[in-house]
């Protein structure tokens, strides 16, 4: 009860306090002082206005201009006013300030505080992108004075009370309109694709006729051709660049400092030969404005001599292949296969692990063109024995990770690179340059002696302490397509075992990928739940557990007739155990027609006039 009585004095404590007459004789009231206000004209306002158009073109200039004069007549009506500047973009885009250099050089210049009201169209013209928009303009409100925005269209003040959710909305919708915008310029340009008309930009060498199409340029068609034949002859990009430079020649926006990547640019470009292929690029998010390349996400098309063309179509594939291998560091002007027609390593394919350009397909291809109809027929698994001979059927030839292979010659094949192990050394005591071989068919590799004059050649061992110790050989460019023809897994490293084959001076060693070692990190094993393994673990090496094929769990190896073919090779006869027969070479797919040597270096030479013959004295 006295708790009670305690909480209703206390109330009443309070009423009487609320009631109380203020003494004016000690009580002083001080107003507020008058806010900025776009309504309250009898202040001193600095003002700034913003103005923006989202394009260059003409006819936005008109608007750009109207714009600007009406806000400077708008302001003068404002006796208490004073313009301070007119910030103007053109030609940009609302969804991000990143480019907008007059937008933000007018909030640098609010913020040093020379500005305290800024005035612009709409919520639009300040910015399409919400986040954008409420950051900079709460920003301007919390500053120290204030700094108001009007929008002239929507009648808001942004720092009135009740403009904060108005504001929000119309930046929202102002979002939602670009989005809509993007989403009607999509649809357009699929409606253009769909009915042939695919979008022709300007582009050196070309100017456009009446009906839009790309037609060559009298003056400057002859400035990417000379690009493209001076990449077939043998031109770094880096240098084609250089000689433009000293040629004095522009680009289509008429620069005259050329790079090597904006010669690239020009060499890939399939509209030099006549075709186009559109949308290579697109913009998935319309307020990032970031363009990422289409694999798949949108729809492309190819228009296969859409107009006319500059250089051939097969120039143009020659140099993609350059280009694509003169990343892996191969510096010759076409890339070839060849196939081992006859003896020991026939139906192999030379591999330059610097060519990226051929697929499997390719590979295979090229192996088939080694045999003819009657050797590529299945023929019945059968098997001949000398009388006297024991008759093994039932046996098993024991897979070698089962033992102690120290001294057993092999290679290992990880994270694109190639080594083969010291034992292989040792067999082969001389020479450093071997060339590599596969067969994709019987999933072989071979690797032979050569010498460092041969375009394929690649250096397998290297001097430590004198002493020959194995070299990595970089492949990233072919490792690829090597794992692909073997079934195997990029996250796995393989290990094959090879023999030794030798015909006097001449050694080569013969690796099977049938039921190579593997080596998994243990985080790229498969789940236990429901999975199927394809291998079975037998030791664990660092970080890696070594395994061999699953099937091996119910046996040791193979069976042994099936297992010798290594072993029937001492069988053949002195003509078909040549190991340095040279390879021939093969088409794979279209043959390509590229502009004669001769008619190259005539163009160049026209083109280069002194120039070139610096280069054919240095």
């Amino acid at each position: 009860m006295n708790n009670r009585w305690s909480s209703e004095q206390q109330k009443e404590r309070v009423r009487q306090r609320v009631r109380a007459q203020v003494d004016p004789s000690t009580y002083e009231y001080y107003p507020e002082t008058i806010s900025t206000d776009y309504y309250n004209n009898d202040i001193y306002q600095r003002v700034a206005v913003y103005a923006r158009v989202s394009t260059d073109d003409v006819r936005q200039t008109t608007s750009f201009e109207l714009q600007k004069k009406y806000y400077e007549e708008f302001v003068s009506k404002h006796p208490k006013w004073e313009l301070i500047h007119i910030y103007a973009d053109e030609g940009i885009s609302g969804t991000s300030t990143a480019h907008r250099d007059a937008f933000n050089q007018m909030i640098a210049d609010a913020k040093a505080g020379k500005i305290d009201l800024i005035i612009t169209k709409n919520v639009s013209r300040f910015a399409r992108n919400v986040g954008d928009f409420v950051t900079t303009v709460r920003m301007l409100a919390e500053h120290n004075p204030r700094i108001g925005v009007f929008f002239e269209s929507e009648n808001i003040f942004s720092l009135k009370e009740d403009s904060q959710m108005a504001l929000s909305f119309q930046a929202t919708m102002a979002e939602e309109e670009s989005r809509n915008k993007s989403r009607s310029m999509e649809t357009s340009l699929r409606m253009r694709l769909d009915h042939g008309l695919p979008l022709t930009p300007k582009l050196l060498g070309f100017q456009h006729n009446e009906d839009g199409k790309l037609i060559k340029d009298p003056e400057t068609y002859r400035i990417p051709k000379l690009m493209f034949y001076m990449c077939l002859f043998g031109y770094s990009t880096q240098q084609i660049a250089d000689k433009l430079i000293l040629l004095g020649k522009k680009s289509y926006k008429g620069n005259v400092k050329w790079t090597s990547n904006g010669v690239v640019s020009t060499l890939r470009n399939e509209r030099y030969c006549g075709d186009v292929f559109t949308r290579k690029t697109f913009t998935p998010n319309v307020i990032s404005h970031r363009s990422i390349k289409n694999r798949g996400e949108r729809p492309r098309s190819r228009y296969l001599d859409e107009h006319e063309a500059i250089i051939s179509r097969d120039d143009f594939i020659a140099v993609q292949r350059i280009l694509n291998n003169s990343k892996y560091g191969n510096k010759s002007i076409l890339p070839e296969l060849s196939v081992i027609p006859d003896g020991l390593l026939k139906g192999f394919v030379i591999i330059n692990p610097r060519w990226s350009g051929f697929k499997e397909q390719d590979y295979l291809q090229a192996s088939a063109s080694a045999y003819s109809e009657q050797e590529i027929k299945p023929r019945p698994s059968t098997f001949e024995v000398d009388e006297g001979d024991f008759d093994l059927r039932g046996f098993e030839i024991a897979h070698l990770d089962f033992f102690d292979v120290k001294r057993t010659p092999t290679m290992t094949l990880e994270d694109g690179c190639i080594k083969f192990s010291t034992e292989c050394l040792r067999r082969i005591s001389n020479g450093n340059y071997v060339e590599l071989l596969v067969h994709p068919k019987e999933r072989k590799i071979a690797v032979r002696q050569t010498v460092k004059e041969n375009r394929n050649a690649v250096i397998w061992a290297k001097e430590e302490y004198g002493q020959r110790v194995p070299r990595g050989i970089a492949c990233t460019a072919f490792i690829d397509t090597l794992f692909s023809m073997f079934g195997w897994n990029s996250e796995y490293r393989y290990r094959l075992f090879g023999a030794l084959f030798r015909n006097g001076n001449e050694n080569a060693y013969i690796f099977s990928a049938r039921d190579a070692g593997v080596f998994i990190k243990e985080e790229n094993l498969p789940a236990a739940s429901g999975d199927i393994p394809q291998h079975i673990s037998i030791n664990r090496t660092g970080k890696r557990i070594g395994a061999v094929p699953a099937e091996l769990s119910q046996s040791f190896g193979k069976d042994f007739y099936l297992e010798k073919s290594l072993a029937d090779l001492t069988h053949l006869t002195k003509e078909e155990w040549q190991i340095r027969l040279d390879g021939q070479l093969c088409s794979t797919g279209k043959t390509l027609n590229v502009t004669p040597y001769e008619d190259l270096k005539s163009f160049i030479q026209e083109e280069l006039g002194d120039l070139f013959w610096e280069d054919e004295m240095q």
